[in-house]
């Protein structure tokens, strides 16, 4: 590899790139250019056909000028880009223009960093590149992303800007940002910027049945909602407290809605998925419905529940030489044996739970030991029981878990 090097100035920090790798990608501008405008219009079915208006750029330029303003970039060049930052900001007029949300225009970008980051990887290999350096241009490759898709959310509000009813628009934009995976701090805060928001520090999310009817009118003015996305749902900053649950119930006629964990601003997607998650459950008869189910309150069952095929092999492995029992004889034995282990295995308090005298659980205890063994005495085998007890209890299925009922939680 040649030692001739020069330094590149860039969002992560200053890269040293071979310059036979700038001359590279330089040279290979137009053919990448190719590649990614083929990958965009693949793989985002709004992109399928050109896109070019009187007021939107043609696709190939922006992504040309991208292109080249990323090798300059790399190049040690520090000039400005005035054209470009234009052409992004148009970009994004063109879809509020059009009626749209920045959703297929924010996939256009990640799918031509994803080709981009393709065809710098095999140039590294080429040049024998050190594994260093390419995580640094890596870095500064999806910070130079951001950046574009930055400058054309700016232009995307600011033609939404002179529309009327641009808030709800504006903080439907501004939570589809803050759930997207790798969302950069900066974007999210210039969106916040533009819509008017302040970023709290926790939040809590609420999942809505789809269809589910909701007074927009009645939410304060710092909830955030996507009441148009397939599983519509809210952004509600800080704690789910007494305010907001009454906030709640005025803008949910029938009440049914999963309230998620409270949890700091950058995991709000984890408290949306355990809502949906506790959602589902309610929808499925698992969890009782009861106005808004809050995940605060069904944490160990959220977490047993959440891959019903693994807890049914689980179940499966723990009760195998049970399965030839009947209904009947295995609520029994279900029974007597969580009461066992929740009573650490005191026969008298446990028999007092069952309403049965203390002889008939060891009678059935000596049983069920007979067929379980150690498992009822080795720390983790007791822990399996208990969990897949409890499940089972939950789905009213003695010692065999439904996991079409449940399904399992996606992440």
């Amino acid at each position: 590899m040649a030692r001739d090097t020069v330094a590149a100035a860039g969002t992560a920090g200053t890269v040293v790139v071979p310059a036979e790798v700038v001359a590279a990608l330089r040279a290979e501008s137009a053919t990448l250019a190719d590649e990614v405008i083929a990958g965009i219009r693949e793989a985002v079915p709004a992109y399928a056909e050109p896109v070019e208006t009187s007021y939107r750029p043609a696709f190939r330029v922006i992504v040309e000028q991208a292109i080249a303003a990323f090798v300059d970039r790399l190049g040690g060049s520090g000039a400005p880009h005035e054209y470009r930052d234009e052409l992004c900001r148009a970009m994004g007029r063109g879809e509020a223009r059009d009626g749209r949300a920045l959703d297929a225009l924010q996939a256009a970008y990640r799918v031509g960093a994803r080709i981009a980051w393709r065809r710098l990887a095999e140039t590294g290999r080429r040049h024998q590149v050190s594994p260093a350096v390419m995580s640094v241009i890596a870095d500064a490759l999806f910070a130079y992303i951001d950046e574009l898709a930055s400058l054309s959310v700016q232009g995307y509000l600011e033609a939404r800007g002179r529309d009327d009813g641009t808030r709800a628009e504006r903080h439907r934009l501004l939570l589809r940002t803050l759930l997207r995976p790798g969302a950069a701090r900066t974007l999210l805060a210039e969106v916040a910027v533009e819509a008017g928001w302040d970023v709290p520090a926790e939040v809590t999310m609420v999942a809505l049945p789809a269809g589910t009817p909701c007074e927009a009118r009645a939410l304060a003015a710092d909830v955030l909602a996507d009441l148009d996305a397939a599983e519509p749902h809210l952004l509600i900053p800080g704690a789910f407290d007494r305010g907001r649950e009454e906030m709640l119930a005025a803008a949910l006629p029938d009440r049914r809605a999963a309230v998620g964990i409270t949890v700091p601003l950058a995991a709000a997607a984890d408290s949306l998925r355990w809502a949906r998650r506790a959602l589902a459950l309610v929808e499925a008869g698992v969890l009782e419905d009861r106005g808004p189910t809050r995940c605060e309150d069904h944490l160990l069952d959220l977490w047993l529940l959440a891959d019903g095929a693994l807890l049914d092999q689980i179940a499966r492995r723990r009760f195998a030489e049970l399965a030839d029992l009947g209904h009947a004889q295995r609520v029994r034995v279900a029974e007597t044996l969580a009461a066992w282990l929740e009573t650490d295995g005191n026969a008298v308090a446990a028999a007092r739970r069952l309403d049965v005298h203390p002889q008939t659980i060891r009678y059935r205890m000596r049983q069920i030991n007979g067929v379980l063994g150690e498992r009822l005495t080795e720390p983790a085998g007791r822990f399996a029981l208990e969990a897949t007890l409890r499940a089972s209890r939950l789905l009213d299925h003695p010692m065999e878990v439904d996991r079409n009922r449940i399904g399992h939680d996606g992440g």
